[in-house]
């Protein structure tokens, strides 16, 4: 079966989105040394293979930052005004793997530990939510973690997501055999009318 392409919207402007806490904005420069500081924490990074080399930290930012200048959304650096000027990122992505689920769009998160515990990821998530279903039409956004990141499965279930059984997965980025390589699968769905 032919699966048709995802056809997104695209702004000529890069959003940015407000919430009673926090700011979803492009990247700035500034926030680069502190993402490379976050991803070379082996906490941070548990639930991924390893840390990352300043190299890799620097080139997933930059794939952010490349994906908002062409889409004007995407991974928006997260900014709590007045408590953190960059506290990782929170937003939209389009995964570029194999998997059986996509094409999807998918919500994604992380956070510095100092940023921990404290609802910020939620309230940013949600409001990434709320605009890839308002504003890019979507019917559904996915997310994915391993089975122990428990932090990340709160949220996803906070946030009205539900665990896809059918949808767990091998990642392909990861190698055979890792103890991380199984994901789980959640889904929401837009609410369609009043």
């Amino acid at each position: 079966m032919k699966v048709e392409p995802l056809v997104l919207p695209v702004f000529a402007q890069p959003v940015e989105l407000h919430t009673k806490r926090c700011v979803l904005r492009p990247w700035k420069d500034s926030d680069l040394a502190p993402w490379c500081e976050m991803n070379a924490d082996a906490e941070v990074r548990r639930h991924f293979p390893s840390v990352c080399t300043e190299e890799q930290a620097r080139g997933e930012a930059q794939r952010c930052r490349d994906a908002i200048a062409q889409r004007g959304w995407g991974m928006w650096a997260l900014e709590v005004p007045g408590v953190f000027p960059f506290a990782g990122f929170v937003g939209l992505a389009v995964p570029h793997y194999d998997a059986p689920w996509i094409p999807a769009v998918e919500i994604g998160w992380r956070l510095p530990r100092a940023a921990w515990g404290q609802g910020f990821a939620t309230e940013a998530a949600q409001a990434a939510l709320e605009f890839g279903f308002a504003r890019l039409g979507l019917n559904q956004i996915v997310a994915i973690a391993v089975p122990s990141n428990a932090a990340s499965l709160r949220v996803m279930t906070r946030l009205g997501m539900v665990r896809d059984e059918a949808g767990d997965f091998d990642h392909p980025r990861v190698e055979a055999g890792h103890p991380l390589r199984r994901h789980v699968l959640f889904r929401t769905r837009a609410v369609h009318g009043a």
